[in-house]
């Protein structure tokens, strides 16, 4: 696979991968965090690390002095698109490797006030065909992606309830490659934008053996100069790809809450939901003719329920599961450049203490997500079959 610029620059944050990246839309959960191996569960309420100045800002009132982390993960997706007829040649896998990281730091101002920074990126899409395949002369790479850097603010308001508040800024980019219809040779497009989102979050802890706790994330919304038209095998007719579609991250809201069993069982859970209807009514352009997109999309839910055990003093065992529906109304009618589906997470991982001031964790995740059919344009009309994606994932945490 090629790296062009992007996908560098993805190894400096964590990977946005296509279609949802598999969340419901296109926001990737994994960010390498303690998070993979419980699938998300608990992400808003968990509070065990720095991780929480995106996470939840007002979660970092539950930390202790000033904490960073470090993470990285290998994600791996397994998306072959066929095509419909036989004579033209798909592209097996679409995505295959891709690295990512994350940082993040929480300083604490006092007891009750802290301060975070967190660089990221969980939103966008990168794909890659095969330089042979049918549709090459509409889209041979694709890269939408965003990258945040979240100053954030956590207060302590008594001792059940906590507030926080990040500043998103997201620097976006978008790359796309075809193969010329006439005269041979290929074209690229690159371009970037800066967008700015707000994300606010509480946490509540009706008893000492329970927290819940709730983020909403805003719009963020990029603007590219790029020429979306292309031209569909065989015929040459020009065709305009949904581009609007790719380069917008709706609204969002997550809540979520952490049960204590006993000294060693915390049961977490997730209930999430992602505006991705906002996007209904666009237009695309097809063979020099303008109309209204076909692309039918609904709100996306997301649920998780995971597990903590802790096995030894400094010995944490992970696990969850987590389900998120599609955006699109009809997993038959998507958008060729954004397939994405209802989809499964599984998700383990394991956190040792190596002293009072040092930890280190590993996760894996298996994302398994139903079939998703592209209807157009009609001459490509083809299914991303049995997706699956990968995610291997470490972290170190420091208190300093």
């Amino acid at each position: 696979m090629r790296l062009s610029t992007p996908k560098l620059l993805m190894s400096l944050a964590v990977l946005a991968l296509a279609g949802q990246s598999y969340a419901g839309g296109i926001y990737l959960y994994e960010t390498g965090t303690e998070d993979v191996g419980l699938a998300n569960a608990g992400v808003a309420a968990r509070a065990q690390d720095a991780s929480t100045v995106v996470s939840n800002p007002a979660g970092m009132t539950q930390l202790s002095g000033n904490q960073m982390l470090l993470a990285g993960q290998m994600l791996y997706g397994d998306l072959p698109y066929t095509p419909e007829r036989p004579n033209l040649k798909g592209s097996d896998p679409v995505v295959g490797w891709l690295p990512g990281g994350s940082a993040y730091y929480s300083h604490s101002l006092s007891n009750d006030l802290k301060l975070g920074v967190g660089f990221y990126g969980n939103f966008g899409l990168s794909l890659d065909f095969d330089s042979d395949w049918a549709g090459r002369t509409l889209v041979k790479q694709a890269t939408m992606m965003g990258l945040t850097l979240q100053p954030a603010v956590g207060y302590r308001v008594n001792d059940q309830l906590s507030l926080g508040a990040g500043l998103g800024i997201n620097y976006g980019i978008f790359e796309l490659t075809r193969d010329n219809f006439v005269g041979g040779g290929e074209s690229s497009q690159k371009d970037h934008d800066w967008a700015t989102n707000l994300r606010l979050g509480a946490t509540f802890a009706p008893a000492s053996a329970t927290r819940l706790g709730v983020t909403y994330a805003s719009k963020v919304d990029y603007k590219f100069a790029v020429d979306k038209t292309g031209s569909v095998p065989i015929t040459g007719n020009s065709w305009s790809l949904p581009v609007g579609l790719g380069v917008a991250a709706p609204q969002q809201l997550m809540f979520s809450g952490v049960q204590r069993i006993d000294s060693k069982l915390s049961l977490l859970g997730n209930i999430g939901w992602q505006d991705w209807s906002q996007f209904s009514d666009m237009d695309i352009n097809a063979g020099n003719v303008s109309g209204s997109s076909p692309l039918q999309l609904q709100d996306s839910w997301h649920f998780a329920v995971g597990a903590q055990y802790q096995l030894q003093p400094a010995t944490r065992l992970n696990a969850g599961i987590a389900f998120d529906n599609s955006m699109y109304k009809d997993n038959n009618q998507i958008s060729l450049t954004m397939p994405t589906a209802d989809s499964w997470r599984f998700g383990v991982g394991i956190q040792q203490q190596l002293d009072n001031k040092a930890s280190l964790g590993a996760s894996f995740e298996y994302l398994d997500s139903k079939n998703a059919c592209a209807q157009s344009p009609a001459i490509l009309a083809g299914c991303y079959n049995n997706p699956k994606m990968y995610f291997m994932a470490l972290n170190y945490g420091y208190r300093f």
